[in-house]
C-alpha cells in the first residue's frame, strides 16, 4: 500500500498560497476574479456550522472515535439560573470554548454525526472501502507547470480514492455530484497521485450520508470516461490559470451578452 503524507489541517490549509487545490481550481473554473480575490484575502471565508459538523463527521467516520474524542469537545457550560446548557452564540458559551482550545459540538451536533457514522456502518459497500486504507493523506507535486496540493479522505490499500460526503436527500445526490462539480475534485486528486507517485489508481468513489433521518448511506463508482472528460478540463483550466498570471487580468466569464432561447 503507497503511504501518503500525514499533517494536521491547518498545516495543509497554511499551505494554500504555496499550492492549487482542487477548490481553488473549481473557484477559477466558475469565476477567475472570484479566484484572485479569494487569493488575495478579500473574501472572507466563513467557518459555517454544517462545514463544523461535516469536518468532525469526517473526523469520527474515517479516522475513528479516539481521534474524534481527541479532536472535539461536546457540551458546553450550564447556565445555574436555567439548569440548561448555554447556547453557541451567547458570551458564556464562546468564553467556555476558548478554554478548551478545540472546536466544541452542541449535543445535537454530536447526535446527528454519530447518526451519520451509524448510517455508513450499514452500507456493506462503504465498509468494505474503508476497512483498510489510510484517512487524510497529502499529496503534493508540480502538475501541469504548476505546484498542486490535495488531501485526500479516503486512500484504500488497493489504491482507490474515496471521497465523503454529506448530503440531505440520497435520492439527489447525483444531482449534487455534477452541480458541485465531484467529478472535477476526484480527477484531481487522481491525477496528483499518478504524477507524484506513479502508481495506477484502481478506481475513485464517493460514500455519500444524509444528515437526517433515516440517514441511509450510498455508494457511487465514478467511470474513467468521466474522470478523463473533468481531467481535460482541469488541465485546460490550470493553463488558462497560467494565462491569468500571465496578463494579470481576472475575467468574470460574465462580459459578453448571453441568449436565453
Amino acid at each position: 500500500m503507497t503511504k501518503l503524507a500525514i499533517e494536521p489541517a491547518e498545516v495543509y490549509h497554511a499551505k494554500a498560497k504555496e499550492y492549487l487545490s482542487s477548490h481553488q481550481l473549481a473557484d477559477y473554473r466558475k469565476c477567475p476574479l472570484l479566484y484572485h480575490r479569494k487569493r488575495l484575502g478579500l473574501i472572507s471565508q466563513k467557518d459555517s456550522t454544517a462545514y463544523l459538523v461535516g469536518r468532525a463527521a469526517h473526523t469520527l467516520i474515517l479516522e475513528g472515535s479516539g481521534r474524534y474524542q481527541l479532536e472535539y469537545a461536546v457540551g458546553g457550560p450550564i447556565n445555574p439560573k436555567t439548569e440548561k446548557p448555554y447556547g453557541p452564540t451567547t458570551k458564556a458559551f464562546a468564553e467556555w470554548a476558548e478554554r478548551i482550545g478545540k472546536p466544541v459540538l452542541s449535543d445535537d451536533q454530536a447526535a446527528l454525526i454519530e447518526q451519520m457514522a451509524a448510517g455508513v456502518a450499514t452500507n456493506p459497500n462503504a465498509v468494505d472501502l474503508l476497512t483498510a486504507g489510510q484517512a487524510e493523506g497529502v499529496v503534493r507535486c508540480e502538475y501541469e507547470d504548476v505546484q498542486c496540493q490535495a488531501r485526500i479522505d479516503w486512500f484504500t490499500s488497493q489504491n482507490q480514492i474515496v471521497d465523503l460526503k454529506t448530503c440531505f436527500d440520497l435520492d439527489r445526490f447525483e444531482d449534487d455530484f455534477h452541480a458541485y462539480g465531484y467529478a472535477y475534485q476526484l480527477a484531481f486528486y487522481r491525477a496528483l497521485l499518478i504524477k507524484a507517485h506513479k502508481l495506477p489508481v484502481q478506481g475513485c468513489y464517493v460514500i455519500a450520508v444524509e444528515k437526517r433521518e433515516p440517514f441511509r448511506c450510498g455508494v457511487w463508482s465514478i467511470g474513467p470516461e468521466m474522470l478523463d472528460a473533468a481531467q481535460r478540463e482541469n488541465e485546460q483550466a490550470i493553463g488558462e490559470l497560467l494565462e491569468s498570471y500571465g496578463m494579470m487580468r481576472w475575467p468574470t466569464r460574465y462580459e459578453k451578452i448571453r441568449e436565453l432561447a
